[in-house]
């Protein structure tokens, strides 16, 4: 599996999100999408790391760690999105409610910035600084890819 693949799994599992969130069986399939996507990119971030046996053990419990983690984050941007949705569909921006979303939006990129920061240290104490730059642009790269797909799926602010 390659990385584009992976992007490409990871920026339709969170496209699919808004679309799926309405439906039960739907809520389902995603479940089953964002497994598969995760499964895709964990063998994705082995290929290209080229790890020794020793590195990975001690890499995957921290890589396994981080994803956790993200998971929280990826839960407040899509809340913060969800939130956005709701008001823009209903018309219902205000200014209020906009300066709130964009409080949230900054402190979602801060806590996922400050969370990079935390994984990287803790990288930096068992892998070589290559390999530890090599994982965060591996990582950066599919976030990217992510907020690249939202960018364009979001309209702006009425």
């Amino acid at each position: 599996m390659t990385i584009p693949r992976v992007l490409f799994l990871c920026v339709v599992a969170f496209a699919a999100v808004p679309i799926m969130a309405q439906d039960k069986p739907a809520d389902t399939n995603m479940q089953i999408l964002l497994e598969k996507v995760k499964a895709d990119k964990k063998v994705v971030v082995a290929a290209n790391m080229g790890l020794t046996e020793a590195e990975g053990q001690a890499f995957w419990p921290i890589y396994d760690s981080y994803q956790k983690d993200l998971q929280v984050v990826n839960a407040r941007i899509k809340n913060t999105i969800y939130s956005y949705a709701e008001a823009y569909n209903k018309n219902a921006l205000t200014d209020d409610a906009a300066q709130q979303l964009t409080v949230e939006n900054i402190e979602n990129d801060l806590a996922e910035l400050n969370l990079r920061r935390t994984y990287a240290a803790r990288l930096a104490r068992v892998l070589p600084a290559k390999k530890v730059a090599r994982y965060l642009q591996i990582e950066s790269k599919i976030r990217a890819a992510i907020r690249f797909d939202l960018a364009t799926a979001i309209p702006l602010a009425p």
